[in-house]
């Protein structure tokens, strides 16, 4: 086996550019929901974002978390997150809440999307589960001033649950916002089945929630055609949640060669593939290290890969891999995966 020894030949992934923003506000918006107001500190334009977007926010610490856009994309002064302080989570929200203040100097990315609306569609349905509410309201913005036919519905615990109430009140007045408030208790809210249950041609849905929201509505449009359905997970499901099948239960060691070098690295079943890399000396940018993003995306030329992401598409799949979660499959008689790296 080779390693990698000789710094001359260690080859770093570009880093994706970076913004410094100012935080200008932060509002109280519902029972644990505060929202950040981000803008350039020369007051200069922001790069044009798409609804959907999302930015990468880097914390003390070390800690990088993604929080989509939820003010109307052709707003090109600020952007505007929304976080939910999640006491029971991985810590970056807390250290939102927490070490935020207005006029800090934070690092974010640039924005990104994967979770755009669809060019081909006729008709829009917008289904928020609590703080999954954030990309969906950049989409009606974005639909309200189009023009564009959509429905949104918005389900959360309550009314004091529910974020951004003043900016989305006219929507509720204009018929197109339909807010679902279930007490907490599962099944006492909107019934997706019902709702689902008849696909209109040319209707595309858009989804995003918490783990139970997802898994109902991955059930309820099973039966819709591929393609009309998107959504954008923003913690990571269990594999089983959301294939219906469950990953290879063993994980075994591998290896993984580089293309521009020839070295070959051992990957054993206690570490992933990007945490190889990086002792091995090459820099893989990443950020939820949960395959969610997409941040560390690499093309592979050969191999049987175990796709354990929730953000490449089928066709991605074909060529990409996220090495933070993927691994060689188990079923695999050769165990090696070669990195465009």
């Amino acid at each position: 086996m080779n390693t990698m020894t000789d710094p001359s030949m260690r080859r770093n992934a570009a880093s994706p550019a970076r913004l410094t923003l100012r935080v200008r506000q932060i509002r109280c918006e519902a029972n644990g929901i505060n929202s950040y107001e981000l803008v350039d500190p020369r007051g200069a334009e922001l790069p044009q974002v798409t609804a959907g977007a999302h930015i990468d926010v880097h914390l003390d610490g070390g800690i990088v978390r993604q929080y989509s856009l939820a003010n109307d994309p052709a707003e090109r002064h600020r952007y505007v997150i929304a976080v939910l302080r999640d006491d029971a989570g991985r810590g970056g929200s807390k250290a939102v809440h927490a070490s935020l203040k207005v006029s800090d100097l934070i690092t974010v990315s640039l924005p990104r999307n994967n979770f755009a609306i669809a060019s081909a569609a006729t008709r829009h349905l917008l289904l928020a589960g609590g703080i999954g509410l954030t990309p969906l309201k950049a989409m009606a913005h974005y639909f309200e001033r189009t023009g564009a036919d959509y429905a949104f519905h918005y389900c959360c615990k309550g009314a004091d649950f529910a974020a951004f109430s003043q900016e989305l009140a006219p929507l509720i007045e204009s018929g197109h916002l339909t807010m679902h408030f279930d007490g907490g208790k599962a099944g006492a809210g909107l019934d997706l089945c019902a709702l689902l249950k008849t696909h209109i041609e040319g209707t595309h849905l858009y989804y995003c929630g918490p783990t139970g929201f997802m898994d109902a509505c991955a059930r309820a449009t099973s039966h819709w055609p591929t393609g009309s359905v998107h959504f954008e997970h923003f913690k990571a499901p269990a594999m089983s949640d959301s294939t219906g099948t469950a990953a290879d239960p063993a994980t075994d060691d591998f290896q993984v060669q580089i293309v521009s070098t020839g070295d070959v690295l051992q990957v054993p079943e206690s570490k992933s593939i990007v945490e190889v890399l990086r002792q091995a000396g090459i820099a893989i940018e990443t950020s939820c290290e949960a395959g969610l993003c997409g941040t560390c995306k690499v093309r592979f030329i050969s191999g049987d890969v175990d796709h354990r992401d929730f953000i490449l598409t089928d066709a991605e799949h074909r060529d990409h891999l996220t090495v933070c979660v993927s691994r060689c499959s188990t079923r695999a008689s050769n165990k090696l995966l070669v990195l465009d790296l």
